[in-house]
């Protein structure tokens, strides 16, 4: 029997599809109160957060709130979700992720392909994942540090990157993707594990029904609602969603009018966007300049801000020097709905230093919106002060 056929995909003008964006993704014009309660409103519409340990400017789970929320400073964004609002697992990579998604991940272990909880296993003594679990059940919340030493144990290794070498730490990986323990917090003793029992509400423990579909069926609504225009064509934007991405999944959503099929006009690709998208309202931006984090959601699909943005995005931190075009923690600069350069900036000795500062061709930037920018962020990460360059070409 023949499969049914797919509705026909609508074609999305690129302004409107870059407007879309803007305003879904929270950058239009200030969305969420300030403080705590925006902090997490913002988690609950965005879906999740893509986590990165460096912090340079803040991490970029800093700088996706900073953009979004006012009355932050650098580190609010974990302490105002966790713990109780938020854990962390899988998603787009590592992410925080709103309490409401833990039973889905409880139910299924979920990971990336680079993460090898299989290799884990096997170098693993069982009594040592049993001891660990126990104890963070006894003294949570914990450290690595704060656990007791169970010894050694050979460490993973991608392509030179050197994965713990120390057999608690890979017990709490181990059980943080198993949803055993969960993280409950970070700060600079790092991360803070507790059980789940006592670091999410009960509301978000409660049981789900078992079956792989159903994860997958929540998991690609919540990705589409995360990427906006979430592009069918491979690539990073699918993350742990890879195989679902290749199966029948998708094209039975939209048959079942859960998501809608558009194209860009002149573009080969594919992109399900959530259903009635067009129907929500969409704010007009303001004048305030945004600063993005280099993992924005805004940003996870590159083709795609190259296409309705005009936007060439490269995130370069793991470059050589020398095969850099920017630099290396360069952010990328939102302003009045468009893409109109980028900077790459340091905090030191009280001052925010932006050391190399881009305007994209054709475009004046707004010194005063720049100035306004930086002085938010500035005082954000605990600087007095502000030094610039003077902007050039990209």
């Amino acid at each position: 029997m023949p499969r049914p056929t797919l509705p026909p995909a609508q074609t999305l003008d690129p302004e409107v599809a870059r407007a879309w964006l803007v305003s879904h993704h929270g950058l239009a014009a200030p969305r969420f109160p300030p403080g705590t309660a925006g902090t997490r409103s913002m988690l609950k519409a965005l879906r999740c957060i893509q986590l990165d340990p460096l912090d340079v400017i803040g991490t970029n789970a800093d700088l996706v709130a900073l953009a979004r929320v006012d009355g932050l400073v650098r580190g609010d964004v974990y302490r105002h979700l966790m713990p109780g609002h938020a854990f962390e697992h899988w998603a787009k990579e590592r992410c925080i992720l709103p309490a409401s998604a833990f039973p889905y991940y409880r139910e299924r272990t979920r990971e990336t392909p680079w993460w090898n909880l299989a290799t884990r296993l096997e170098r693993l003594p069982a009594r040592v994942l049993e001891a660990v679990l126990e104890e963070v059940a006894a003294r949570g919340p914990i450290s690595a540090a704060e656990l007791t030493d169970h010894g050694a144990v050979k460490p993973l290794d991608w392509s030179g990157w050197k994965g713990t070498g120390k057999a608690t730490s890979m017990a709490l990986e181990v059980l943080w993707t198993r949803c055993q323990v969960v993280v409950c917090g970070r700060g600079p003793g790092g991360k803070r594990y507790d059980v789940p029992e006592r670091a999410l509400p009960e509301t978000a423990r409660a049981p789900l029904a078992s079956g792989p579909e159903v994860f997958e069926r929540w998991a690609l609504l919540e990705r589409v609602e995360a990427a906006g225009l979430l592009s069918r064509a491979a690539g990073p934007h699918w993350s742990v969603l890879s195989a679902v991405r290749t199966s029948e999944l998708p094209d039975t959503l939209v048959r079942e009018g859960l998501l809608e099929e558009v194209v860009l006009p002149g573009a080969p690709r594919r992109y399900l966007a959530p259903v009635g998208f067009r129907e929500r309202p969409v704010t007009e931006p303001d004048e305030r300049m945004r600063i993005l984090g280099p993992l924005d959601p805004l940003l996870w699909d590159r083709g795609l801000v190259q296409r309705v943005f005009g936007f060439e995005y490269l995130w370069e931190v793991y470059k050589p020097a020398e095969l850099r075009r920017w630099g290396w923690y360069v952010c990328p600069l939102l302003h009045k709905g468009r893409l109109v350069g980028r900077l790459e900036a340091r905090v030191e000795d009280g001052v925010l230093r932006v050391d190399k500062l881009w305007r994209e061709k054709g475009v004046k930037l707004d010194d005063a919106a720049l100035d306004e920018a930086l002085a938010r962020h500035a005082k954000a990460c605990g600087a007095t002060r502000v030094r610039r360059v003077r902007s050039r070409v990209g």
